[in-house]
């Protein structure tokens, strides 16, 4: 088969970095633009709670729990921003840009369409959702005006999404990082004006988010159609039942892992609900914090991934190698630095959001628990990932549910009822564990399957 791609084109050069450069430098230099746009997707919900939180803690609350929405609509849109990205990353290694053309197209076609049916359905049933993700009486009318805007921007803010895993995955990072970073940004200057200046309250946070994530949206979109990358054509939107397995097999492990942590969510608001809003609002304002420093990891991990699937595709096992384990070593010394912040400085942190002694105190004891555990992260969350990405579905939906659902889960389940609020806040450390270790077992196997190849660039 004759290469369609000119040798002095943008795209020849892409590939030859993407193959040929040094892994760690290459991983590097795709991870600090995702641990930046992964940091600036987190930060629209930090930003959130941490302006609501200004107002009361029933608020604070509130958007706590419509986090487990918010986890729901990333879920759908990393299912089909990773499944079609996975497959775009190995096609582009393999030589076959037109095929991988079809899929971005056609993925962001499925996209908007899920999305507008989320947006229609969702504000129909509001209160119903808000009650099932555990809102409690009081906090039920804030949570339905914040979810109800929230719901609106799902198209917008899915195909974003989308959009930016395309970008990551065909090793252009540094080009999504400007859309999420701009809109990020934008999240943080909007949020008080809209509570504050125009005394909009729990809804304004929402409407501050949906209007940064459209901006967000369009600098994409045209980011799409730069340096090399594939644009999203019209014309290159083939509904197809190839492209739709492509997607199911490459997305699934996320959105069993978005979706379990939804889920994990939900039975945390239940479970922390028994000890009474200060407990929700203080369990979901660790929940934030632990994203946002989870979000560095993530972003080696997507560091890591465009290079484990051009690798895979061109058979190049051994550069797979040397880069998964880069990624994991990188991620474990982060993860160390920002559990030592978070054990030695739970309690200012936690001030930083709330002045409610109850909330502090559950808060603080939380944010430490899950820190003890946090080095064991960055192992199962690069497993994961390098398991999707090399088209192992059935060993990654298992890593993935894993910590947020196998086993978080049942501890939440189980540990508040015997231990009180002790078990409450230990309750993901245990999960950390338990997950870690089917991820060391899962990895080791993939790595026995595949060929080593020793000089490895």
């Amino acid at each position: 088969m004759i290469d369609p791609t000119p040798k002095n084109s943008k795209e020849a050069q892409k590939y030859k970095k993407m193959l040929e450069a040094p892994v760690k430098p290459l991983i590097a230099s795709l991870a600090l633009p995702s641990i930046i746009s992964m940091l600036c997707t987190s930060f629209y919900n930090m930003a959130d709670t941490y302006f609501v939180s200004k107002i009361d803690t029933t608020s604070t609350a509130a958007v706590g729990v419509t986090f487990a929405t918010m986890a729901i609509i990333h879920a759908i849109a990393f299912f089909f921003g990773i499944g079609s990205g996975n497959s775009i990353s190995r096609l582009l290694g393999a030589k076959k840009r037109t095929e991988a053309a079809t899929m971005a197209s056609t993925s962001f076609f499925y996209t908007f369409l899920c999305g507008l049916c989320i947006a229609i359905l969702g504000n129909a049933f509001a209160a119903q959702l808000a009650t099932l993700i555990g809102s409690t009486p009081t906090i039920l009318p804030y949570a339905i005006q914040y979810m109800s805007v929230i719901l609106i921007g799902a198209p917008v803010m899915m195909c974003s999404l989308v959009m930016n895993n395309h970008l990551r995955f065909q090793g252009s990072a540094a080009f999504g990082m400007v859309g999420i970073t701009v809109g990020g940004f934008l999240n943080v200057f909007l949020d008080p004006l809209f509570i504050f200046k125009f005394h909009m309250g729990v809804a304004g946070a929402a409407y501050a988010t949906i209007l940064s994530q459209f901006v967000s949206f369009c600098i994409l979109f045209a980011m799409t159609w730069r340096g090399g990358n594939i644009p999203i054509r019209l014309g290159n939107i083939h509904p197809c039942w190839p492209i739709a397995k492509e997607i199911v097999a490459g997305g699934a492990p996320s959105l069993v892992r978005q979706g379990t942590q939804s889920l994990s969510t939900i039975f945390l608001n239940v479970a922390a609900g028994a000890f009474g809003d200060a407990a929700i609002a203080a369990m979901s304002i660790v929940t934030r914090l632990s994203f946002f420093a989870a979000s560095v990891v993530i972003g080696f991990g997507q560091g890591f991934q465009p290079v484990c699937g051009f690798s895979h595709g061109a058979k190049k096992y051994g550069r797979l190698r040397e880069g998964f384990w880069f990624a994991v070593k990188a991620g474990t010394l982060f993860s160390l630095a920002a559990a030592a912040v978070a054990i030695f400085w739970a309690t200012p942190i936690l001030e930083e959001f709330r002045d409610d002694p109850l909330v502090i105190s559950v808060g603080a004891a939380a944010l430490r628990a899950q820190a003890v555990t946090f080095f064991l992260v960055p192992l199962t969350i690069l497993s994961n990932m390098c398991l999707q990405t090399t088209r192992h579905t059935v060993g990654a939906m298992l890593v993935a549910a894993g910590r947020s659902g196998l086993f978080l889960i049942p501890t939440l389940m189980v540990l508040p009822r015997n231990f009180g609020l002790t078990g409450l806040v230990w309750s993901q450390s245990v999960s950390d564990i338990c997950g870690f270790l089917l991820a060391a077992v899962l990895i080791r196997g993939f790595f026995q399957q595949i060929p080593k190849m020793d000089g490895a660039k």
